[in-house]
């Protein structure tokens, strides 16, 4: 089974300018360990296994890794990203030089560890709101550098991608307001220039009631509990979209999802999703 590569962000030269700057940290001058303790002829097969239960996200970067060292290296994948894994599953043997994998292997196991973790944290919300109006949105909550990463892996969690970029769409939030002066002023300006992808964030069932009278054309419902979601919602009464966001986590989504909110976007997804424990073991 190979990695599934349709829906990778990454091109080709993209995933060799992340190869740069992860080998540079790393590696840099050379590993020190490696060049005086394996013989340089040394092989080695090693097997990728998960350790515990977990959604698999990142396997299209784990080739170009390791072959950037050893481009003769064997890989045989047993997942594809967005399967769910459990403890002891055999993600793919590698085989080559000694070297070259222990050198890449914590870039690899980095890599893999960290969007797998975003993409099972995320499936663990997406389960929780099935069966609901809602679709679960991720954020621009990313580390930087490791936004399109991070946003692909909450893809292979189930969840669908929100704003990559500050130039994706037009989101008015409180700050914006008070320089602006108003909901009003802010959404009429917007318009002026021309949008017509106006987000709205609101804190109160006022500022719901403004953003809807001046034109926004979906709402961010920021920070309701589910009885002020029900109200802002009944306000809206259908004409726009809505997202819940804020105060969000696990065990609070069911019951924003069932208030029938069009979308619910978590920062936790990839803002504090923990890495999950893969191991490359020796051996197949």
């Amino acid at each position: 089974m190979a990695s599934r590569v349709d829906d990778f962000p990454l091109s080709k030269d993209q995933i060799e300018g992340f190869i740069d700057i992860a080998f540079a940290e790393d590696i840099a001058s050379g590993d020190v360990t490696c060049e005086t303790v394996i013989p340089k002829d040394a092989k080695l097969t090693a097997t990728m296994n998960a350790r515990e239960t977990m959604v698999i996200a990142g396997l299209p970067i784990m080739a170009p890794v390791f072959k950037r060292l050893d481009e003769n290296c064997k890989i045989t994948f047993f997942a594809s990203d967005g399967d769910q894994l459990s403890a002891g599953d055999k993600i793919m043997t590698i085989e080559g030089s000694a070297r070259a994998l222990l050198s890449a292997e914590r870039t690899a196991l980095n890599t893999l560890q960290h969007l797998s973790g975003i993409a099972t944290l995320t499936r663990k919300y997406a389960d929780l709101i099935e069966g609901t109006k809602a679709t679960l949105l991720d954020t621009r909550k990313t580390i930087p550098g490791l936004r399109i990463l991070g946003k692909y892996a909450t893809k292979m969690g189930g969840a669908k991608n929100h704003r990559i970029g500050l130039f994706d769409a037009v989101m008015i939030k409180d700050n914006h307001i008070a320089v602006a002066g108003s909901v009003e002023s802010a959404i009429t300006s917007a318009k002026l220039a021309g949008r017509n992808d106006i987000q709205v964030e609101c804190d109160t069932l006022e500022q719901v009631a403004d953003a809807l009278k001046f034109g926004a054309n979906s709402l961010l419902l920021d920070n309701m509990p589910p009885e002020i979601l029900h109200q802002a919602l009944e306000i809206v009464n259908g004409k726009i979209p809505c997202e819940a966001s804020g105060g969000v986590n696990l065990q609070t989504i069911r019951a924003i999802a069932e208030t029938d909110v069009d979308y619910i976007s978590v920062g936790r997804l990839t803002q504090s999703a923990p890495a999950v424990d893969i191991g490359l073991d020796y051996g197949n």
